[in-house]
């Protein structure tokens, strides 16, 4: 089981890096803006992906200047600063909510999520760069036709570790 696991793992890993090549780097860049102008890169993971703000913080190599956004508040933004959102699925109400409220004081940011249907309440729709998690189901097949082993902090995790990898570089170049 553990070997199919990590086969499927591993696929999604390569379809997220092949897919979402572009949004990437776009994202790292929009980011890298906050440390070039003064600002900070706020984070804000929901449900099982606060994994990602864990990490982002409290890892061995913390993202420098990153912060936890409270949700309850965007009174701490200001217009230097750039959000990454964290959510299972891009219809997540919570986080549209916050998406939406982002986009009416014009604070860029960059969400992360399995894009669920398309329609115009999105995230990948309201968020100045989209990176898909393209994870529309479990990964491990059991004897009744059934699904489990649905990874997404996995890979919410992998993707942040790609754009703080990216933002390192593009910092590195200035």
């Amino acid at each position: 089981m553990l070997k199919m696991f990590t086969t499927q793992l591993t696929g999604v890993f390569k379809k997220i890096e092949e897919k979402e090549e572009f949004s990437f780097e776009d994202g790292s860049r929009l980011l890298a803006q906050a440390f070039v102008g003064d600002g900070s890169i706020y984070l804000l993971g929901f449900g099982e992906m606060k994994a990602v703000e864990f990490e982002a913080l409290e890892g061995r190599e913390p993202l420098r200047g990153a912060k936890v956004l409270p949700a309850e508040s965007l009174d701490v933004l200001e217009s230097a600063d750039r959000v990454l959102l964290f959510t299972r699925y891009s219809n997540d109400r919570q986080a549209l909510d916050l998406a939406q409220m982002l986009h009416e004081k014009m604070i860029p940011f960059v969400a992360v999520s399995t894009v669920a249907e398309a329609s115009d309440e999105d995230l990948s729709q309201l968020a100045d760069v989209h990176i898909d998690l393209r994870l529309t189901k479990a990964l491990i097949p059991d004897e009744v036709g059934n699904r489990y082993g649905y990874p997404s902090a996995m890979a919410a995790l992998f993707v942040y570790h790609g754009i703080k990898f990216t933002i390192e570089e593009i910092l590195a170049e200035y």
